[in-house]
């Protein structure tokens, strides 16, 4: 299994590639590929075709994924993407803000 420091509903910013500088939440996080998916960032083009009878097709806009060591997470203190330490709280692993200290 892969380490990501990066987990769903984390809000990110993208540090590299076209959508650099745009902040999103994680919708989805896959380890084994280390890639995220992040709403609004990465939007591509899907063909659907209609399954029912009634529904349309057409092309919509879809969130594709993106590679975590692209993205930062963004500190809810210093409003600015991070990189992100560890702490032990007792018996738990905390992620903590390796500038300011702000547990994330």
């Amino acid at each position: 299994m892969n380490k990501v420091h990066i987990k769903k509903d984390d809000t990110v910013i993208v540090i590299s590639g076209d959508d650099k500088g745009t902040k999103g939440k994680v919708i989805a996080v896959s380890p084994e590929e280390g890639k995220a998916i992040v709403e609004g960032v990465n939007k591509q083009k899907k063909h659907m075709k209609p399954r029912r009878q009634g529904e349309t097709g057409g092309i919509v806009d879809v969130d594709g994924a993106i590679y975590t060591s692209k993205l930062a997470l963004v500190c809810p203190k210093c409003g600015k993407g991070v990189r992100v330490g560890y702490k032990k709280d007792g018996d738990k692993k905390v992620r903590v803000c390796v500038k300011c200290g702000t547990e994330i």
